[in-house]
This record gives C-alpha cells, sequence and structure tokens, in this order.
C-alpha cells in the first residue's frame, strides 16, 4: 500500500493521527520505532537543524534533499510543511512535483506572505485569499496520485481575525484542499470552535509554550480533529541533551557521567539497522 493511500485510510479510521514532528532520518526512525502511525516532517525544525530561524531561509530542493532522506528509512507515511509554496502558484506546483517524489504522503500549504514566519511568531501577513485559492488549484492539478493529501494552512486568525480565518479555510476547501489546518489558534473555544464550523478533515498543531493551549489527544479527537502534529519538542529535547553531554565534556573531559542518559554503542547500531545494511551489502560482495 502506498504511503499516501495508508495516510488516507488512517484519516478514515475515526481515530486521530499523532504524528510527532521530525528533522532527518534520524529522529523519522526514532518516531516510527516508537509506535506512531505517522510522522511530521516540520520545516521549522528542519531550518533549526541547520542553525538558522523559520523564516523561509532554507531552499526548496534542500527541505525536498532531507525529506527523502526521511521518507527513505521509515515505513510510516510523512506530512510535510511546504511553507508557502516557495513562490507564486506556478512555484507552488514545482514544490508539489518535488515533494511528491521526495516519497511523502501530505503537505501543508499555507497563506502567509513569501518569505514566511513560523506560526507562533508575532507579526505575520497572509496572502489575499483569491491568491491561496489559484495556489491550491494549481498544486491539485500538478499531482500525479491521487491519493496525496494536500492540507491548507491559513494563518489568518492572528492577522484578520477568527471569522476571516474560518471564511478562508473554506475557501481553500472548496478550491480542493483535503485537509484544513488553522494555525495558532490561542483558546480551548477557538479550537472547538474551529472543528465546529469547518467540514471534512481537520489537523491541529500542539506543542508546549506556543500560542496554542495544550489539549489532550482523546479531548480533540472528540472535537472532531483527524491529525494533531508536535513539530519541535522531539528537536528541543534534543538540544536540551546535546547541551547537557557539551557541559559534563567541558567539565570533566568526557561524557561518561552522562552515560545513563545516552543510548549505547550497540543501542545506536540498532537504531540505524546497521547489521542489515552490512548483511545486505554481502550479498552483492564479489
Amino acid at each position: 500500500m502506498r504511503a499516501t493511500t495508508r495516510l488516507r485510510s488512517l484519516f478514515a479510521s475515526g481515530r486521530i493521527v499523532v504524528a510527532p514532528g521530525a528533522y532527518d532520518g534520524l529522529s523519522a526512525r526514532l518516531v516510527a520505532q516508537a509506535g506512531f502511525t505517522a510522522v511530521y516532517a516540520s520545516g521549522g525544525a528542519i531550518a533549526r537543524s541547520a542553525g538558522v530561524p523559520d523564516l523561509g531561509l532554507i531552499a526548496m530542493s534542500a527541505i525536498v534533499d532531507r525529506l527523502a532522506s526521511m521518507a527513505d528509512v521509515v515505513d510510516v507515511p510523512i506530512i510535510a510543511d511546504a511553507d508557502t509554496g516557495y513562490g507564486n502558484a506556478l512555484n507552488a506546483q514545482a514544490a508539489a512535483r518535488a515533494f511528491e517524489r521526495s516519497g511523502v504522503a501530505a503537505f501543508h500549504l499555507e497563506d502567509q506572505t513569501f518569505p514566511k514566519r513560523c506560526g507562533h511568531y508575532d507579526d505575520k501577513n497572509v496572502v489575499p485569499t483569491d491568491e491561496m485559492v489559484g495556489k491550491l488549484k494549481a498544486v491539485r492539478d500538478a499531482l500525479h496520485d491521487p491519493d496525496f493529501i494536500v492540507v491548507a494552512r491559513t494563518d489568518a486568525l492572528a492577522v484578520e481575525g477568527f471569522n476571516a480565518a474560518i471564511d478562508r479555510a473554506s475557501a481553500y476547501l472548496n478550491a480542493g484542499a483535503d485537509m484544513i489546518f488553522v494555525e495558532a489558534p490561542t483558546s480551548e473555544p477557538e479550537i472547538a470552535e474551529i472543528a465546529k464550523r469547518l467540514p471534512g478533515l481537520k489537523l491541529t498543531n500542539m506543542f508546549a509554550g506556543g500560542k496554542t493551549p495544550l489539549i489532550s489527544v482523546a479531548r480533540l479527537e472528540a472535537l472532531g480533529y483527524h491529525a494533531v502534529i508536535i513539530p519541535s519538542d522531539t528537536q528541543r529535547a534534543a538540544i536540551k541533551a546535546m547541551q547537557r553531554v557539551l557541559a559534563a565534556i567541558a567539565r570533566d573531559g568526557s561524557a561518561v557521567s552522562m552515560s545513563g542518559d545516552m543510548v549505547s554503542f550497540k543501542e545506536r547500531e540498532a537504531l540505524v539497522d546497521t547489521a542489515a545494511y552490512i548483511k545486505r551489502g554481502k550479498r552483492y560482495a564479489g
């Protein structure tokens, strides 16, 4: 079964899909091995893994290369972040084809102006509704797999208000989006009202420290959401762990005091399936 078909089946099951964020092959493997049925390829986390903020600074080709490396090592479907489509409708078409070739099962396209910024940053701007509608139609025309899922994200809530965000989301569904993502609601009543007023598949974003209050997965499912992405918590945890081990090395000259917080050499190699790669290589040895 194709990853796209598998993801559609998950959404049709009536159970909410929880997709923790990943930003490279290793983190994607960790998400899949933890038993999650989908991975979220966070554009913000990919940017920060390159040492830059989430301000649209990473080229589309670099994002696609990263996505391909992730799709190559996990079997679970990947939901990707396509930002604004990297330009106008024709740029968005090129991005859609490239994302589809990378092996991801879905992506979300947002209505911010280019270059975008993290949805939980201040001072965002959005394009006119008609421009985003055109992008969505262009993207749908560009895709070959009928099961590929296009998620339309609107950042209008913080710019134009709640009702305008709902109106935009409705227009995006009519333009061919399969799923709606209203970014950065600031209260549980807003989260509930979004689910109540919008038909079809709905995705929301949950992470500690953002503008959106944390709500349990069970509550989101009861409200009518089909997917929840948790973009950056894995990376933030990794940053903290690296800071701790680097502090130990600076202090002690080694990380021996951190041994209990590190996987072993063997555990690391098992994580990336080293033995299977070596065995496969021997099959082709002369």
